[in-house]
C-alpha cells in the first residue's frame, strides 16, 4: 500500500498596496492576488474595495494590531495545510509601521515560505522626493503621544548623523514639530502630505518654518516629515 505524501504548507505573501493612488499598483500584486487561496486584511472594507477596483473575488479575514493571538493561529494553520495567503495592509507595506509582523514571524518559525510583493511605501517614497540624504536614515514611524515620551525618544537619537523619518497624525502634528524643535534644534524638514494623493504636498522648510504655519493652519492629511541629521 502506497502511504499518501504529507500536504505541503502554502505560502505567505507579504504584499504592498497603494498608499493613495491606485494607479501605483503592480502588475505582480495583482496576479498574486488573483491566484491565492485567502487575503489577510487589516480592514477587509478597505481591501474590498481594491480588489473590487480591479474586478478580484477573494474570501477575506481580518487581521489587525488588536487581532487576538489566535487569528495567527487559525493563518498559520491555514498556512501548515496548504493554503496560499495574501497579507495586506491598508496602504503600503505591512509590518512597516502596519499589522503583520506576528504572522510572518510564526510562518518563519514554522519553515513555511514567505515572499515579498514590494511596492509603495510613505517611508521610501518620502525620502525620494526630500532633497535629503537617503544613504542612511532611521525610521522611527509614529512618535509617543505624550510629550515627554516623545522628547525622551528624540533625546536618542539627536546626536545620530542619519536622516530621521517619522509619521505623525494631524492632530498632533502642531506639539510634534513644537518637541522636535525643542529637541533637535532648527534643523531642515521636508513636510510629505498626502503622498499620491489629490492634496499632495511636498515642500523643504526648516522646523521653525513649519511650526509657525501650524500654530494658525489647520494640518489636514497624512504626514509624513523627513527630518536632516
Amino acid at each position: 500500500m502506497r502511504l499518501s505524501s504529507p500536504t505541503p504548507s502554502g505560502t505567505l505573501f507579504v504584499c504592498a498596496t497603494p498608499i493613495g493612488n491606485l494607479q501605483d499598483v503592480s502588475l505582480r500584486l495583482l496576479e498574486t492576488l488573483k491566484r491565492v487561496d485567502l487575503v489577510a486584511a487589516e480592514d477587509t472594507r478597505v481591501t474590498l474595495k481594491l480588489l473590487s477596483h480591479f474586478g478580484i473575488k477573494k474570501p477575506l479575514l481580518s487581521y489587525h494590531q488588536h487581532s487576538p493571538p489566535r487569528r495567527t493561529e487559525q493563518l498559520l494553520a491555514r498556512l501548515k495545510a496548504g493554503a496560499s495567503i495574501a497579507l495586506l495592509c491598508n496602504a503600503g507595506t505591512p509590518g512597516i509601521s502596519d499589522p503583520g509582523v506576528p504572522l510572518v514571524r510564526e510562518a518563519l518559525k514554522a519553515g513555511i515560505r514567505v515572499v515579498p510583493v514590494p511596492g509603495p511605501s510613505a517611508v521610501t517614497a518620502a525620502l525620494s522626493v526630500s532633497g535629503l540624504s537617503a544613504q542612511r536614515f532611521v525610521f522611527l514611524g509614529f512618535l509617543p503621544r505624550h510629550s515627554s515620551e516623545r522628547r525622551a525618544m528624540l533625546e536618542l537619537v539627536k546626536g545620530l548623523p542619519f536622516t530621521l523619518v517619522f509619521y505623525e497624525a494631524p492632530h498632533r502634528l502642531p506639539e510634534t514639530l513644537e518637541d522636535l524643535l525643542s529637541v533637535l534644534g532648527d534643523r531642515k524638514v521636508t513636510l510629505c502630505r498626502e503622498l499620491t494623493k489629490m492634496h499632495e504636498e511636498v515642500r523643504l522648510t526648516t522646523l521653525s518654518d513649519l511650526s509657525r504655519r501650524f500654530r494658525d493652519e489647520k494640518p489636514l492629511g497624512e504626514f509624513t516629515l523627513v527630518v536632516e541629521g
